[in-house]
């Protein structure tokens, strides 16, 4: 359904270091910087890019907006979590774990980036 996501970032170098490991945890590639100096990660088919905002004000956060990155394993989306918060990132909402909801069991974990963002690592177990 979405081909790729924009967060704004008031310090692109904290960004890069806190998405490498992210991206690093789920099996990608570090980001590269483009020609108009956004961080772009390419991953599993979709894009995510960090960028200075376009109309020159400060970055903030989405209030209720949520991002969330599909993992293969309860494993990697832990794994995932711990490099977030080991490379400058927030754990946020409940520790992660499993849930059951109205659409199955599911295992989360939250973060916040540097600048706020709040992000959800998501596996859905096959039950």
């Amino acid at each position: 359904m979405f081909s790729h996501m924009v967060v704004g970032s008031n310090d692109l170098t904290k960004s890069k270091t806190f998405y490498d490991a992210l991206f690093g945890a789920m099996g990608g590639e570090p980001g590269n910087t483009d020609a108009l100096g956004r961080l772009v990660y390419a991953h599993r088919g979709s894009r995510f890019v960090i960028t200075k905002p376009i109309n020159g004000e400060a970055a903030t956060a989405a209030n209720g907006g949520t991002i969330g990155f599909a993992m293969n394993s309860p494993e990697e989306a832990s794994i995932w979590h711990e490099a977030g918060v080991a490379n400058g990132g927030t754990s946020v909402e409940n520790p992660p774990g499993e849930r059951q909801t109205p659409m199955g069991r599911i295992y989360l974990a939250y973060l916040r980036d540097p600048d706020g963002n709040k992000l959800c690592a998501r596996y859905k177990f096959a039950d």
